[in-house]
């Protein structure tokens, strides 16, 4: 029979670390209860699921371009009533994804789209789907930069995720950046719209002029829009809101 450290070293040789992590505990565990030893080993081997799912959440998260972990439980549905709650909730049973259906978020600056659209991005990796996550106009404008074999390896991540999240789509906050690339567009990137069937965030607003191409941004609209959940946004801004409570403590503060 082997030893303790010879089981650990045979283990770490099978690369089952979360079972070597949790044997002792569930060892002592199993000698106090006097467990049965098939439900001391399942539990054994249930660590070690749980460790490599965390790994491949927490792995996904990296990939995934999200910058923080949100969720709808932190949002401030008081503050705006009129905000389309219940369907916000029904984007984060993920249902939308089995179906290919997209989802288009428009309204209103600072009224909470961009939370929305990351609380269901960071919902689709707890539930272990594959989620990229785009600032969209920085993502065309250093897209252009890119070189061939660079633009056909971060397309094919997109495409080939679970859900591609767009945020603020064909906003073009920079007028040089929508010059430069209506310019020269890239066919694929503009074919990567119509490629995909998933959950988009994002407003109306310059889509022609942002392409330079009336045409193309009608194809582009129809194919989101079929199959789409249409949530409007309308209200006060959360940001002036914070800004204004930030103000407010520093007043106070002095």
């Amino acid at each position: 029979m082997m030893t303790m450290p010879e089981i650990e070293r045979c283990l770490r040789q099978l690369r089952l670390s979360g079972v070597r992590d949790t044997l002792q505990t569930r060892v002592l565990q199993a000698q106090g209860a006097n467990q049965p030893f098939l439900e001391t080993f399942s539990l054994i081997l249930q660590d070690e699921l749980d460790r490599r799912q965390s790994r491949l959440i927490e792995r996904r998260y990296q990939q995934s371009g999200l910058d923080e972990k949100l969720t709808l439980a932190e949002f401030d549905w008081s503050f705006n009533p009129k905000l389309p709650r219940q369907t916000c909730f029904q984007l984060h049973t993920l249902a939308f994804i089995a179906a290919g259906e997209n989802a288009l978020l428009v309204g209103k600056p600072g009224t909470g789209k961009s939370h929305i659209a990351k609380a269901i991005a960071y919902q689709a990796i707890l539930q272990s789907h594959k989620v990229q996550y785009l600032e969209t106009d920085d993502f065309f404008h250093r897209y252009a930069l890119n070189s061939p074999a660079q633009r056909e390896v971060r397309l094919r991540t997109i495409i080939d995720c679970d859900l591609l999240v767009l945020d603020d789509l064909f906003l073009a906050r920079h007028p040089r950046r929508r010059r430069h690339f209506a310019a020269d567009p890239d066919p694929s990137a503009l074919q990567t719209a119509p490629q995909r069937h998933r959950h988009l965030q994002s407003r109306r607003a310059g889509l022609g002029a942002y392409l330079g191409d009336n045409t193309m941004s009608t194809t582009i609209l129809d194919r989101l829009m079929h199959h789409c959940h249409l949530l409007e946004f309308d209200g006060r801004s959360y940001r002036l809101k914070e800004a204004a409570e930030a103000l407010a403590r520093e007043t106070n503060s002095n």
